[in-house]
């Protein structure tokens, strides 16, 4: 004979009371000062042309202060129902491998964004509020800045909490190529004796 405990009404209605309050609502996440993107489209782009996200595919980017891209990560996750402590864990476990933490740092400086490619419309789910959750707890305990959530669907990107979106890139759209995606850093410098001096020894 063996014997066993069957979960009780009270413990699952307290698990999913607990999972339900691991999510953000829309309004909860434009009042907690999540700094913006100067240009999400270029950022969009960049990560969409590194990545090539499908459907469930969460791309976490660490920008530096002049919003240049540091490091990377993407991977896919099917979490059902959507969680945001296990969301949390896996945008931490992939921030832990990709980039150092900042959490000497008094004041964090370098910023977090998520970028997750859905199937659906641009319209918050619940998903997009665990996902939130997600990537706010997992910049405090990686010492960074939370960032933008931004949503890619076929009908195009969006800045969830704020007012910018875009057709291109989609979830359907073909990646743009790195030049238009980023623009390329400046050609150094010439000028000066010593360019004067190098140039004379190469024509010899």
């Amino acid at each position: 004979m063996t014997f066993g405990f069957a979960p009780s009404s009270a413990a699952s209605f307290s698990s999913s009371a607990a999972s339900a309050t691991r999510m953000l609502e829309p309004a909860e996440w434009a009042a907690a000062g999540i700094p913006l993107l100067r240009n999400p489209r270029e950022v969009v782009s960049g990560l969409h042309a590194r990545h090539r996200p499908g459907p469930a595919t969460a791309v976490v980017a660490v920008l530096d202060p002049d919003e240049r891209l540091r490091a990377s990560a993407s991977f896919t996750s099917r979490r059902s129902p959507a969680d945001g402590w296990m969301f949390r864990n896996a945008l931490l476990s992939q921030l832990r491998r990709v980039i150092p933490h900042d959490l000497r740092r008094r004041t964090p400086v370098r910023t977090a964004v998520l970028l997750y490619c859905r199937e659906g419309d641009a319209r918050w789910t619940q998903e997009d509020g665990a996902w939130m959750w997600g990537l706010r707890d997992a910049c405090t305990l990686h010492g960074l800045r939370c960032g933008a959530y931004i949503t890619l669907t076929r009908d195009g990107w969006q800045v969830l909490g704020e007012d910018r979106s875009g057709r291109r890139p989609n979830a359907a759209s073909a990646p743009e190529p790195f030049a238009t995606a980023e623009a390329p850093p400046p050609p150094p410098r010439t000028g000066g004796v010593a360019s004067d001096v190098l140039r004379r020894a190469a024509a010899r």
